[in-house]
């Protein structure tokens, strides 16, 4: 069974994706910048725009029926060196006892030139009752 989740932005309708999708017990949730409607968090601050997307992503978890805890990748994608520390940090505060697998590619840019980081997760939801 899919099970689509949506932002509500009107991209998604136009360019045919969703912020999430849950297939069984697996979820992705898609590339995720700090861009709220036409407003940008944390703008030049890397470190904001991280936490800011950490909690648009754990939003779309949770309609998907899951949790942070359920994650086991993060891909993360900067546009500089010069972030890395800032979003490793965030990603620290949210994932230091789940320890998921994770990916840090320095990409030339993202869809707007303000932004610093753009995230995506995979979570897999535990059907058992065994935490990690």
């Amino acid at each position: 069974m899919r099970k689509n989740i949506s932002s509500g932005t009107p991209w998604e309708a136009v360019v045919g994706y969703s912020r999430a999708v849950r297939v069984g017990n697996h979820v992705e949730v898609a590339g995720t910048t700090s861009i709220e409607g036409t407003e940008l968090i944390g703008n030049g601050n890397a470190y904001e725009q991280a936490r800011f997307v950490f909690r648009k992503i754990e939003k779309a978890l949770h309609e998907a029926g899951a949790t942070l805890r359920d994650v086991v990748r993060t891909r993360m994608y900067i546009t500089t060196s010069n972030v890395t520390d800032d979003v490793l940090r965030a990603h620290g505060e949210v994932f230091m006892d789940i320890r998921p697998v994770a990916t840090l590619v320095v990409v030339s840019a993202l869809i707007d030139d303000r932004l610093l980081v753009e995230i995506e997760v995979t979570a897999i939801i535990d059907e058992d009752g065994i935490s990690p």
